[in-house]
């Protein structure tokens, strides 16, 4: 796991980095693991585009991730560590002992030939999944449920890991990479470890072309725009935005400004807020 760079023969390689790939042992995904995926391209079931700067793109087949790890107190081998084009993380076929095979998140430093399980009586060893109250105090953990049996909705992205910083009663308390920390019921099944191929976040695009493959089109600002497109258009020439802070198309402010809802039922599960952005 590392990074290559370039030599900057033309203008887009000379910033430009991507993965050197060397952890990965399979080029091609499991057959019977993979979907077609309709992407939305921005647009909703009208065909009205909700979120801007989307489409294009390269094809993709979506892996099914296995983020349940339902598969209890049978041993898994991993076989394969695998590209995602869905995802920053590296991606880990395991084949259990009845000969199933399943995807999952690559945990930093599991490799071939190394048996991972799932259940209540596992072993504290990474890439283990096990309920929350039966994991260390001090442990570091990703792909965390929120709700018991649900799946993971937390800690999936390349890098991130979340902490079991304390036990209360029926909860568990995780202090999580945003810096917010927050109570989650300790039947919630998490994974030992931290999500794998760390230098995801030190990739340097390059070039327009390279977002565009990613499926991200350009993004325009409002101050070049019509008064009606953007709060930010119109005047003549190059003008000032004309408001005293900046905002969104639809006249949220931009910088700051707290749009979760006061009264959203999960807040009551919210220890210490997250750190806003600035």
């Amino acid at each position: 796991m590392g990074i290559r760079k370039f030599r900057p023969m033309t203008p887009g390689t000379r910033q430009r980095t991507t993965s050197d790939y060397a952890e990965i042992t399979k080029s091609e995904p499991e057959k019977s693991l993979t979907k077609y995926h309709h992407r939305k391209q921005g647009r909703n079931n009208r065909g009205v585009v909700t979120s801007r700067f989307r489409g294009g793109g390269h094809k993709r087949l979506y892996r099914t991730i296995d983020f349940k790890r339902d598969k209890r107190e049978m041993n898994a081998q991993v076989i394969a560590i695998e590209y995602d084009p869905n995802r920053n993380a590296r991606i880990a076929l395991v084949q259990y002992e009845d000969g199933e095979k399943r995807y999952i998140l690559q945990p930093n430093g599991l490799t071939v030939g190394m048996t991972i399980q799932s259940g209540p009586t596992a072993d504290i060893r990474l890439g283990n999944a096990l309920p929350l109250e039966n994991i260390p105090l001090g442990s570091e953990v990703h792909n965390v449920e929120l709700v018991p049996g649900r799946g993971a909705q937390m800690a999936r992205a390349a890098g991130t890991v979340v902490q079991l910083v304390a036990k209360d009663g029926d909860y568990a308390i995780l202090k999580l990479p945003s810096g917010e920390v927050r109570k989650v019921r300790k039947e919630c099944y998490a994974t030992l470890g931290q999500v794998g191929n760390l230098d995801a976040k030190n990739i340097s695009i390059g070039k327009a072309g390279r977002k565009r493959w990613l499926g991200r089109r350009p993004h325009n600002r409002g101050v070049v725009m019509n008064p009606i497109d953007h709060p930010h258009g119109g005047g003549e020439g190059k003008s000032p935005i004309g408001r005293s802070t900046p905002v969104s198309p639809t006249g949220v402010p931009a910088l700051g400004y707290r749009t979760r809802k006061a009264n959203k039922p999960s807040s009551r599960f919210i220890v210490t807020r997250r750190k806003p952005n600035k």
